[in-house]
Order: structure tokens, then sequence, then C-alpha cells
């Protein structure tokens, strides 16, 4: 059986167009409704005080990604809900301990109720609360709360039971009204991403780009690409500049006609000028034929100069002049021949660092490019590695015609941990090391990985001095900056510098994490 991949346009694309699959999002949102569970559970909520002869019901939910407590429901509120704080809040505290209380003499004492009471203009004498429990993992969703007994009586151990059996079928409700948000948020997601995904492509096979930098790239791809004008391309070893150019060149004027690719640095100097123009049959020894260069091989297309920074300073004039007035001659003739290609230029140096040093000429220089265009290295875009890997998996399983389950999430650690020096071409030849050493159908485990990944002596794992908060500083900006820096730094250490396990350790998100790492300038 043929595998599905989310990174070929034999495969998925050709199964499920993304327009139709976009629809039926669409049809999702549309008709996926928490309405009847909402008028579900507000009918708990008018029907509950009657049964327990109370004055008011709240129906309470945690925000796991907000890491709060909200009212959804509730009699007597207008306008915002209330957010009732973990800790010293007796709805937080039955969340927290998952256990049923019963609160008596409360307008007799202050707390998070009497807070809440001078904003209502309400006064608890009494309440009783019982936690909601998931159906589906035994965790607290919520909890629900009943407020003032009439006749001034109190709850009874009877009413904490009926309660607690009545929350059992309300807990249902709830969590279908909390997973229907999520099915649409990630429907949602899933959207924004199928829009991505069939918008930018190189040979039909979609570019990765979670990262802002990379789409910020993409975004620049896309405003250059039907302007005929120079783009260089600058960024280190492996980091996909040959990609963005073809890209550049496919969504472009130009996609029609050929793209013809030029390593700069791989050309011996004394055949520079034969390789650019071409030579007729017997211009020098050996010519036995005819040859177009790459001027004329690139007509109507687009000519991509990789390693320009690496071009001979004996050729560049010659060039220039061709490049200028979009003609030249072949080596053997005088006939002088129209040029028509854009050109695209790419290089791993600082372009201007050459050009001040005498290496690279500036006339040259300026007439190359108008547009510049920088790809971080892989390390700066933490956000691609995961994204990256798993499309790799999908093409690599493809190229070799065998089954590979997945990454355990120890690999994953590992990968986004490490710092990949030779950047995307790194990350590809490694992922072909673990598909050529894992058996087949089997999930690819740490014990595979390259000795650099698992070394103990990594960078990021070394040890690491944690600052400290100088005694005679009043200042709390100060003080708060240098306890995350500490608690980052204490995190990364303990961690082993795997940042998925330090945003846990911290209890902030991955993403948070990498703006604050950011912030500080800690590596």
């Amino acid at each position: 059986m043929k595998r599905l991949r989310l990174d070929s346009p034999d495969s998925l694309t050709s199964l499920i167009k993304i327009d139709a699959l976009k629809k039926r999002l669409k049809e999702i949102n549309e008709s996926w409704s928490a309405e009847s569970y909402e008028i579900l559970a507000r009918s708990f909520l008018k029907i509950l005080p009657q049964i327990l002869d109370a004055e008011r019901c709240s129906i309470f939910v945690v925000d796991v990604k907000n890491d709060i407590i909200s009212s959804i429901y509730a009699t007597g509120i207008k306008g915002e809900p209330i957010i009732a704080p973990k800790k010293g809040s007796i709805v937080g505290k039955v969340i927290e301990t998952g256990k049923s209380v019963i609160e008596e003499d409360l307008d007799k004492r202050e707390g998070f109720h009497s807070k809440v009471g001078k904003k209502t203009h309400f006064q608890t004498r009494n309440l009783i609360c019982v936690p909601l429990v998931s159906v589906a993992n035994k965790k607290t969703i919520g909890a629900i709360q009943l407020l003032n007994k009439k006749n001034n009586a109190p709850f009874t151990r009877s009413d904490l039971g009926l309660l607690e059996e009545i929350s059992r079928h309300l807990a249902m409700t709830i969590e279908n009204i909390v997973i229907n948000q999520e099915v649409l948020n990630l429907s949602g997601m899933i959207g924004d991403q199928l829009g991505r995904y069939g918008k930018h492509s190189v040979h039909g096979d979609p570019f990765v780009a979670e990262s802002k930098a990379m789409r910020r790239i993409l975004d620049s791809v896309d405003l250059v690409c039907t302007t005929p004008v120079n783009v260089y391309i600058e960024g280190d070893n492996g980091t996909g500049k040959e990609l963005i150019a073809r890209m550049i060149h496919e969504k472009g004027s130009q996609s029609k006609g050929p793209f013809i690719a030029v390593n700069c640095a791989a050309i011996p100097e004394n055949l520079v000028e034969s390789e650019f123009f071409g030579y007729e049959k017997g211009a020098f020894t050996g010519a036995d034929k005819s040859r177009k260069g790459y001027f004329e091989q690139a007509e109507g297309g687009t000519l991509f100069l990789d390693e320009v920074a690496e071009m001979p300073l004996i050729i560049q004039p010659k060039l220039l002049r061709a490049i200028q007035e979009m003609e030249g001659t072949r080596l053997g003739s005088s006939k002088v021949r129209k040029y028509n290609f854009r050109i695209l230029s790419a290089s791993n140096k600082d372009f201007e660092d050459e050009v001040k040093q005498g290496q690279f000429r500036e006339d040259l220089y300026f007439r190359l490019f108008s547009v510049k265009i920088y790809i971080p290295p892989l390390k700066d875009r933490k956000e691609d590695i995961l994204a990256l890997s798993s499309t790799l998996l999908h093409r690599v399983c493809e190229k070799f015609d065998k089954t590979i389950k997945g990454f355990s999430p120890k690999v994953l650690n590992l990968f986004e941990s490490y710092h990949w020096p030779g950047n995307v071409r790194q990350l590809r030849r490694e992922i072909e090391r673990l598909v050529a050493l894992s058996a087949e159908g089997t999930l690819i485990t740490p014990e595979q990985c390259s000795p650099e990944l698992l070394s103990p002596e990594r960078k990021q794992n070394e040890e690491i001095e944690i600052p400290r908060v100088p005694d005679d500083s009043y200042s709390i900006p100060k003080h708060v900056e240098l306890l995350e820096k500490s608690l980052i730094h204490k995190a990364l250490k303990d961690s082993n510098g795997v940042k998925s396990q330090a945003a846990d350790m911290l209890q902030i998100t991955r993403q948070s994490l990498y703006q604050k790492l950011k912030k500080y300038g800690i590596k």
C-alpha cells in the first residue's frame, strides 16, 4: 500500500485537493456547533438552584492554555466572566485538589468570595462546590458552585452527594463544549497551514516555513518574483539559498524558461570565460564543437550565480559588461549575441565585506542585485526544525522505499537542542542516516543518532554561570530580569539544554522561552 505523504504533489494533493479540504474545514466550522451543549449547560444553571434550593449557581472551567479558572456560565452575572485564582479561592482549591467542599459562615470572613460580592452586590453566606472531572482522562476540567441555601439553611451531605452525581453528567456537557472550541481552533489552524502549504513550493514540493523569519522571506519572494529585479540571497551553507532562488524563478514571469544554476566556486579560473560566454568549434585546443555558454543557456529564464563572491577578479570586468549590456560573444567568434535572462545570485559570505577588501568589484556588486534576502541559520529558527524533520523523513522514506513510524520525543528534543552547523543540509543527512539505520516499521530512537547530537560536550550543555541579583539594588525591573535569567539558566542546565523540557519546567510555552532567550541574549 502506497504511503501518504504531505510533501509530494503525487500523494495527498493528488488524493484530496487542497481547495476541497479547505472547503470541508469550512463546513466543519459551520456545522460543528456547540449550541445544543450550551443550551444544555444553561438548563443545568436554571434547574440546579431549584433542585438544591439555592439562590445562585456558577460553572467554572479551567483554561489550560492561559492557566486561568473562568466562570463560563453564572446566574446574576453580567458582562465579564469571573476569573478565580487557583490559590486563595474556594473554587480554585476544589479544582486543584479534586475534592468537593461545603463552606459555611462565609459572610463572617474575608476571601475571594467577598471581593466578588462587592463587585456583584451579592453577599455569599454559604456554598457548595463540586469538581467537574473529565470522562476521558479523569482530570479536573472545572467546577460547579451553588451559593446560599435558601431560608438561611446549611448545605447538607445529602446535597453534596446529589450534586456530585449531577456533576458527572454536567462534566460531559462542559467537555463537549471545550472540545468543540478546540476542534474549531484546530480546523482554523489547519486551514491556515493548508493555505501556506499550497502557496509556496519548489518543484511541486511545499516549502516548510513555520518560523516568522522564514515567513517574512516568503513574503519577500512573493513581492520580488513578479518584478524582473536582480536578487541577492545571503546565508550560511545549507540554509536553502538555491531553493529560494528556484522559488523566485518558478513564481516569476521567467518560469517557462530554464533555470541555470552555476557554482562560481567550482569553475577553474582559466575556464570561467568559456563557461559563461561559450565558444565556437576550433576556438582552442579540444574545442571540437561549438558550445553555448551559461548566458545563452539561460535565454528567457533565470541565471543563478551561486557562491558569486568566489568569482575570480580577472573575469569580473567582462561579466560586468555582459550583464550591463545583456550581450556578448563566444570565444572564437566576433558575432555579438543578445541575452535575455534574469540574474539571481547567492553567497555564504558578507558580500559588502568582500567589496571593501577589494575581493569583488563594487560596480559589479551593484549591478548584480537590487534586493537582498537573508536566510538565517537553522539554529536561529528553531520553530522550523520539527516541521522540516517531518517533511524530510517522508521524502527520505520515499527515496529509500522504506516505512518508518516517526521520531521518538527524545529524538525531537535532541533535534531542537542541537545547533546544526550544517543547517538544513546536515539535518537531511542526519535523517537519511537514521532511516538507513532503523528497522522497517520502527520508531527512530536516540540510539541511532550521530555522536555529535549525543555528545555531552555540546556547547549548549556546558556549565553556565547563573547570574546573581546584586544586594545593593532596589530596582524591581532589574531584579525581575535577573530572576528570569537565573531561572532560565537553571532550567536549561537541569534539562541538559533541551528547550522543550526547560519550557515545561518554567511553566511557559516553548515560544515564550525562545523570545526570552532572544531578549536576554542567552545562547
